[in-house]
């Protein structure tokens, strides 16, 4: 579906780059699947088997050959890639350990406790999350503080529509996010490279913008365990860390949450993360970037863009923040 937003933004979504016939089908399969409560029972077997829709995608914010000032034409990254080169650190350290090992991740069932400052706390199934609100495939491009990026379908809804739901008090302030943190399923959780479980979290208007997806699939599928199975948060124009994957607690808070990576070195990821290409990790540039599955490490490196190419949906979220303090 094309959704249509009062600042002109223009979100490609798969039926863009997807035959309409195959996209009508395939939606209405996922639908019907989410009416069920049956999405995530799906299973990996499913997600695995998914066939990349390699393609042309417009710039996000038009269909001209221009995204933020710059010349760009984003090729949406293929699924292969896509669900092999992952960071998810409870399942290894190597970009490639998550797809080797998430197969143990037990997604059903599946629940996340709603808590806090909020009207209506308790626990939400992973049904009562699908059938909340209709789905949307949304592209977005997703950059890594190392220094990469790809460009990925996803399919969800918009975060504020869960918290519309359940009223958040007007003294609540940030949103946290806990991933599942599990031995048995998880091999890395108890290293010490981390803090258990992994949390992050956003400012309430940055969790209640439009953008900000709560995420079930992608590549018109249902996600992978390695991607964040069975529910994620999407935040397009932050560094990928800052997207919780396998989420089962959502947090309402007047305090800022002390996330996983700014707690392990506060110094090289601030609470913000926002993609600045003027602001260095302190051991190598943001400037520019790695397009996987576009040529390898040989691949001509591309201009990073201030808050990902977004800063026409977000940068008012910052007015008047010193980008470089709050980074």
């Amino acid at each position: 579906m094309l959704i249509r937003q009062d600042d002109g933004f223009h979100h490609p979504v798969a039926s863009e780059i997807t035959p309409a016939q195959v996209y009508a089908k395939r939606r209405d399969f996922l639908q019907q699947l989410a009416a069920a409560g049956l999405l995530a029972s799906a299973g990996g077997a499913w997600a695995q088997s998914a066939v990349p829709r390699p393609g042309k995608l417009a710039p996000l914010n038009s269909k001209s050959a221009t995204f933020a000032g710059a010349q760009a034409t984003d090729t949406v990254t293929p699924y292969k890639d896509a669900s092999t080169y992952n960071n998810f650190y409870e399942f290894g350290t190597d970009k490639s350990d998550p797809a080797e090992n998430a197969h143990t991740l037990k997604t059903r069932p599946w629940s996340v406790d709603i808590e806090g400052m909020v009207k209506k706390p308790g626990v939400l199934n992973l049904e009562d999350l699908l059938k909340l609100s209709p789905m949307e495939d949304r592209i977005y491009r997703l950059r890594c503080v190392e220094g990469w990026s790809m460009v990925i379908p996803w399919v969800g809804y918009s975060l504020s529509e869960l918290i519309k739901k359940v009223e958040p008090l007007g003294s609540a302030k940030f949103v946290e996010f806990v991933t599942l943190a599990d031995p048995k399923t998880m091999p890395y959780v108890g290293s010490r490279v981390l803090s258990w479980p992994y949390i992050e979290g956003l400012r309430m208007d940055e969790a209640m913008h439009p953008l900000t997806l709560l995420t079930f699939g992608m590549y018109g599928e249902v996600l992978p365990n390695q991607n964040g199975a069975p529910v994620r948060v999407t935040v397009p124009w932050k560094y990928g860390f800052k997207s919780g994957k396998s989420i089962v607690k959502i947090r309402f808070t007047d305090k800022q949450p002390l996330t996983a990576w700014n707690k392990a070195a506060a110094n090289e990821y601030g609470f913000y993360s926002n993609v600045n290409p003027k602001v260095d990790h302190p051991r190598w540039s943001q400037a520019t970037e790695r397009r996987i599955g576009e040529g390898g490490l040989f691949a001509k490196k591309l201009k990073t863009l201030m808050f990902n190419g977004y800063e026409p949906q977000v940068g008012q979220l910052y007015a008047g923040m010193d980008l470089a303090k709050n980074f």
